[in-house]
């Protein structure tokens, strides 16, 4: 064997514990994200086995186990995978913050109603007065932040029809 070809053990055992992170990723995938994926139906069964597994040693060498069986699968397309729903998840949590932070602003700042306008025009100014107007009333009165919700949902319906991040 060509020494640039040889693979160090070091370098094999950090490839079979990559495929094991990759397998532990799989038994935390929720049900509908594992049947969207095309498994071999062996490492399929693996993982459902390592769900029902709740003594530790006896999960490990179920993980060690699906990390072999990773040794036979397309573990590139699978990290795809994962990694664009992690991706999909991070997009969603910054878009539910900057909601977030745009609410926060309108029910404090009368000038960020005119920011709003002109990063969103499509945006309905009557209603968001209305429901800015009533959520302040709202929280001086001590109510459920009833308008303040709607508020919120507005602003994300805005956000989704009109702008990305």
């Amino acid at each position: 064997m060509d020494r640039d070809t040889e693979i160090s053990k070091t370098q094999r055992k950090r490839e079979m514990h990559e495929l094991q992170e990759l397998g532990e990723a799989l038994v935390r995938l929720p049900a509908e994200r594992l049947a969207g994926l095309d498994l071999p139906e062996s490492l399929r069964e693996a993982v459902l086995e390592a769900r029902r597994i709740v003594k530790w040693g006896a999960r490990r060498r179920q993980l060690q186990y699906i990390g072999r069986l990773m040794r036979d699968a397309d573990a590139p397309r699978i990290r795809a995978q994962i990694e664009g729903w992690r991706s999909d998840a991070a997009r969603q949590a910054a878009r539910l913050h900057q909601t977030e932070r745009w609410r926060d602003r309108l029910l404090e700042d009368e000038a960020a109603l005119g920011e709003l306008l002109e990063r969103f025009p499509a945006a309905d100014l009557q209603r968001l007065r209305t429901l800015i107007r009533n959520a302040l009333q709202e929280a001086a009165s001590g109510k459920p932040p009833k308008s303040a919700r709607a508020l919120f949902q507005a602003l994300r319906e805005l956000m989704v029809e009109d702008a990305p991040l």
